[in-house]
């Protein structure tokens, strides 16, 4: 009982609120950075749609290859209905490992290679002829490691390690790509396509003709860009109507994603995909199995988002889609599919899509299409992030130096919460000042709680102190260091950024914990300068505080450790002036 009695409740309150803001962080990094899960076991279910009047998905057997697998026939988005077709599961595409790929404009080693290389000045981009899928993108402006500048990241592969492949195409009734026969071969004019300088866009044609009809795949690359434009031409040239369906999926393996740094976790890997409902929804990779979609949609797009990373279909606006998520032969797919087309004899339509694959920026991503942004994924407090990043970019536009743009917006932050901070410092430095009077009046009424209270109550309304007046202004502050955590988290920009001497990349861990002990230095100096709690166990408890947090800020980001060491050093310079010129008020 005498501990209760003699609690000081702002303390409480106040570290209280810090605990749980540690706890939030905490509890944050664990959902993004979490442990992969091992592969899932392999199984033989189709990869590619098909489709049938609206049903829901049956199993088939293939009459070609003998095995049991299921045929997703994805619920048509026209008021047309379609008859059923069997799929073959042909989505079983060669291996491309780094080997195999000839360097550019040099001579080719193996005559019978076939795949089609794509370069431009941001990208090089591995198309394999059959389907006509990407499996290779490789990001030339983002090094893979610090220390291996010359080698680029690999966000899209298909390779013994892993399988994160772009796959489009026809399927339906007519469409070759819902074949017996296996997935169409097309044919280029060359092997290689080199993007020279001063030139602003690269066409690559693909073509193929089967029972009459020429089909086409058009990639369209364009200078410092990530996005590609990709067509589907169908020249009916035979005398039957051709009926079919556009699809474009992104399949991936349940291979881990990028390593990142802290207490061994990894970062948050999985689909996304916009509904008129909901501008932003997201599936993690392991959860493919049992949170299935299955929806009809106008517009939108569907991505596979990756830490800092992101790769994502944006079919043509206007248009209806079909969205669906399913597991096939061991891999997640995410894929939209469009409503039955007709081409008569003699016509052609066309099909447009995009394919993005690259950084998550964040003005590049809202001009390609709306909510497209959101697979940055701020949190529920997204609205205040985008402004500090807003805010943070354009201070790294003049200053051209991430670490010196924290501190920068540190600052800034700290000045706009001027106000708040300032009266919860005077509200601790009216608590430090009454402190030996709370201890005289400890000891004359210790044993007596309502006498206590009576008294220290009086000695408040003397004093003019409000014990919890530290404390709403602390939780005014708590979305903001919630909200730039997910900004400093998710920005693409702080990922190998070189701040100064030992560190050279903000978006991992000190490796040395230079800035978590500075942080924890300040925090337990910072706590000095509150008033110390009157029970004995209370103060054992604050002097563990500043010992926790070190331990938690160990494997975070350096750029945000950063971040909570400048607001330290202001905070305590800032509660510094104010305690001294409350305290010499007291003496005057």
């Amino acid at each position: 009982m005498k501990f209760f009695e003699n609690l000081d409740f702002k303390q409480i309150a106040l570290w209280s609120t810090l605990a749980i803001l540690g706890l939030m962080l905490v509890i944050q990094w664990s959902e993004d950075f979490k442990q992969a899960d091992e592969l899932a076991n392999r199984s033989l279910e189709s990869d590619y749609p098909a489709f049938n009047s609206f049903s829901e998905p049956v199993a088939a057997v293939s009459k070609t290859a003998g095995q049991r697998f299921e045929s997703e026939f994805p619920t048509a988005v026209s008021e047309q209905s379609f008859s059923e077709h069997e799929s073959k599961d042909s989505d079983l595409p060669q291996v491309i490992t780094s080997a195999e790929i000839p360097a550019l404009d040099q001579p080719q080693s193996n005559p019978n290679y076939n795949f089609i290389r794509v370069r431009t000045n941001v990208v090089d981009v591995v198309i394999n002829p059959v389907g006509g899928d990407i499996e290779r993108i490789d990001l030339l402006q983002y090094p893979n490691a610090k220390d291996t500048p010359d080698i680029p990241f690999t966000l899209l592969e298909n390779s013994n390690g892993r399988l994160y492949v772009a796959q489009s195409g026809l399927v339906g009734p007519s469409g070759p790509d819902a074949s017996a026969e296996g997935r169409p071969e097309y044919v280029a004019d060359a092997s290689q396509f080199f993007m020279s300088e001063g030139e602003e866009q690269l066409e690559v044609a693909l073509e193929v003709e089967i029972d009459g009809v020429l089909y086409e795949k058009i990639f369209t690359f364009h200078r410092s860009s990530y996005l590609i434009d990709v067509k589907h031409v169908i020249h009916n040239r035979s005398n039957q109507v051709w009926t079919g369906n556009l699809f474009a999926q992104i399949k991936r393996d349940n291979s881990e994603g990028p390593a990142s740094s802290g207490m061994g976790m990894k970062p948050f890997l999985g689909a996304a995909y916009w509904s008129e409902e909901k501008p932003y929804n997201k599936i993690d990779i392991d959860d493919f199995e049992e949170d299935k979609v299955k929806q009809k949609t106008t517009g939108g797009w569907l991505a596979l988002v990756q830490h800092y990373f992101v790769g994502a279909w944006v079919p043509e606006a206007g248009q209806d889609y079909l969205y669906e998520t399913r597991v096939s032969g061991g891999n997640n797919i995410i894929s939209l599919t469009g409503a039955s087309t007709v081409v008569d004899p003699s016509q052609s339509t066309t099909f447009k899509s995009q394919f993005y694959a690259g950084p998550k920026i964040l003005n590049i991503l809202e001009e390609i299409s709306p909510g497209l942004d959101l697979t940055i994924d701020f949190g529920w407090l997204w609205f205040i992030a985008k402004n500090l990043f807003w805010m943070l970019d354009k201070i790294h536009g003049v200053v051209q130096n991430w670490g010196w743009s924290i501190i920068l917006l540190t600052c800034g932050i700290k000045a706009i919460l001027f106000p708040l901070s300032a009266k919860s410092y005077t509200s601790m430095a009216n608590m430090r000042r009454i402190q030996p009077e709370m201890t005289r009046l400890k000891d004359l009424y210790g044993d007596d709680r309502q006498k206590m209270s009576q008294e220290v109550m009086q000695l408040y309304k003397k004093e003019k102190v409000n014990p919890l007046g530290g404390c709403l202004p602390i939780l005014v502050q708590m979305p903001i260091f919630i909200a730039l955590y997910w900004t400093l988290m998710e920005s693409v920009e702080l990922r190998q950024a070189e701040f100064m001497f030992w560190l050279d990349d903000l978006s991992q861990m000190d490796p040395y914990f230079v800035l978590p002990l500075i942080m924890g230095a300040t925090m337990f100096f910072q706590q000095k300068l509150n008033p110390a709690p009157a029970d004995p166990m209370q103060a054992k408890v604050m002097q563990i505080m500043p010992i926790m947090f070190t331990f938690f800020f160990l494997f975070f980001p350096s750029g945000l450790v950063l971040y909570w060491v400048v607001n330290n050093l202001l905070s305590i310079i800032q509660q510094a002036v104010i305690t001294k010129r409350i305290e010499a008020q007291a003496k005057v």
